[in-house]
């Protein structure tokens, strides 16, 4: 077995998953995507209440996809554009993207700790999370054109609803690199860590939404994913029928209880409530 892969780890309340390929600046081959998918299957079947993603050691969130011709992804590529055929294209697309939407989907906030350069496809993953942490030095960078290539894990549509089509374009179209204070004032980037702290601050963020109802949690950010693609009136009623729902759950029991009692709630995972 390869020495590298993802490493999910579980302090508390929080789940934290690691791109752990240092030496390749956290690059996504097949051995990675394989090992992020038997992590995303860990994690559903014991879900935290908040998951922090980051990249191993300090330079790097990860790279993308391994541009490597001993990634055997590459070669089936190569051969593939020779021979004219979309098959194979097609087929490393849907592992990608399922395996990213798998990640970003969670039905928990997903927070990226961007704490070094998060290029390609590590970009995409990164900016398609629901929070981003960033460390002051790491750089951001679309950088699939310079490769003749285009973002295809969600990327193009997940930025412009982010940040909007015409931001979108600049950083997609150029593949030029952003840096920490730009990225927040696009709004890349939700917070600046101190240097080297990115993913220490991600879990902080992370443990603090984790000591809230955990389907008020829940509930809030389906309706927040899901308001930007709704008509306006359509929004409100997908609010509405959350906010039935999650009263009907019974958790503000818990949370109303410790209030006029002065204490801090304690709130049980969602299949306990």
């Amino acid at each position: 077995m390869p020495g590298y892969g993802v490493v999910l780890k579980r302090p508390g309340k929080v789940a934290v998953v690691t791109f752990n390929r240092p030496d390749k600046k956290n690059a996504f081959d097949e051995h990675m995507w394989s090992s992020l998918g038997n992590v995303l299957s860990d994690l559903k079947n014991r879900m935290p209440r908040a998951v922090v993603v980051t990249g191993a050691g300090t330079e790097a969130f990860s790279a993308g996809f391994d541009v490597n011709p001993e990634n055997p992804q590459v070669s089936r590529l190569i051969e593939a554009v020779q021979n004219h055929e979309k098959g194979p294209a097609m087929d490393l697309i849907r592992l990608v993207r399922t395996t990213t939407d798998n990640l970003v989907m969670l039905p928990v906030p997903v927070i990226a700790a961007v704490n070094g350069l998060a290029y390609g496809g590590g970009a995409e993953i990164a900016s398609r999370c629901d929070l981003r942490v960033m460390d002051p030095s790491a750089v951001f960078c679309f950088s699939e054109v310079k490769l003749g290539l285009m973002p295809d894990h969600g990327g193009v549509v997940g930025l412009t609803r982010l940040i909007g089509p015409a931001r979108a374009a600049d950083l997609i179209l150029t593949g030029r690199k952003v840096g920490a204070q730009e990225a927040l004032s696009l709004g890349l980037a939700d917070r600046i860590s101190s240097p080297g702290k990115a993913c220490e601050e991600a879990v902080a963020l992370a443990h603090g939404i984790a000591e809230n109802g955990p389907r008020s949690v829940r509930h809030a950010l389906k309706v927040i994913r899901s308001a930007p693609d709704l008509p306006y009136d359509k929004a409100l009623a997908l609010e509405t029928r959350e906010a039935v729902d999650l009263i009907a759950s019974g958790e503000c029991i818990y949370g109303i209880t410790a209030f006029l009692s002065k204490t801090k709630p304690d709130f049980p995972d969602p299949e306990d409530v």
